[in-house]
């Protein structure tokens, strides 16, 4: 069955949660990628104009005078220099809509996030910014063996990454103080990974460690993200209003 650009199941046959052998995390069916393979197939710079920030979707291009921001180019649409005043609730939207592009998730995934973070103890929109800190590709590209999300989104799904010595394929999977993030001791991984640690475009967070960036480059999550710990690309969100929207 097939809806727009997702692979669906039917509503009978989808299971609240599964569990994964390979990494023996707990995701939604919508998570698994043999049950669905919904992705946003937008022009990324098109993304970065319509939210008038960098989102840094798009690698090398992002640090280069082509980027659309830099070259000070209009909202995408007939209207999007005629834009009127924003309203209250399009003002939370955006926001919500600026993190969800940063870190490449669904609303489906975004929506698990937040019932997350709300189960935390502390503040929930710095608890959802820690938990979407803790994802997988996330903490790929953080470490910088991927030059943006999206590259290191991919590396997780071809199978170029190990989780504590054991392949993981799962980009959203949430990595946990402790867990040992290595690149696959193969030719065509090691290269992808080297490559983006000899240009240095990625500044590595307090709450990771590289242990080794040669041989074989692998990292390690010393302890939970805070706020402080944040994207410094991303550190001026509002996350109070993401929340106020996420509550409606």
């Amino acid at each position: 069955m097939t809806q727009g650009f997702a692979r669906t199941i039917p509503p009978t046959d989808r299971p609240a949660l599964l569990v994964d052998p390979r990494c023996g995390s707990i995701d939604p069916w919508w998570d698994i990628p043999e049950l669905s393979m919904a992705r946003t197939l937008d022009p990324k710079c098109k993304l970065c104009r319509r939210e008038q920030m960098k989102l840094f979707l798009k690698g090398d291009r992002c640090f280069s005078p082509k980027c659309p921001i830099d070259r000070e180019k209009p909202p995408p649409g007939m209207h999007g220099t005629r834009r009127g005043k924003i309203s209250e609730y399009g003002l939370r939207l955006r926001e919500k809509q600026k993190l969800k592009r940063f870190y490449g998730v669904l609303e489906a995934q975004f929506r698990r996030y937040y019932r997350l973070a709300t189960k935390t103890v502390g503040n929930t929109g710095e608890q959802l910014l820690s938990i979407l800190e803790r994802r997988l590709d996330n903490v790929v590209h953080r470490l910088g063996f991927a030059i943006n999300r999206n590259t290191a989104r991919q590396m997780v799904v071809h199978g170029h990454i190990l989780v504590n010595g054991v392949k993981c394929d799962i980009p959203s999977m949430l990595v946990k103080p402790g867990d040992v993030i290595k690149v696959k001791t193969r030719e065509k991984s090691l290269k992808m990974a080297r490559e983006t640690l000899a240009k240095g475009t990625v500044r590595i967070p307090d709450f990771l460690e590289l242990t080794n960036n040669q041989e074989a480059p692998e990292g390690r999550m010393t302890r939970l993200p805070t706020r402080q710990d944040v994207d410094e690309r991303i550190t001026d969100i509002r996350e109070q209003l993401i929340i106020e929207i996420a509550t409606r």
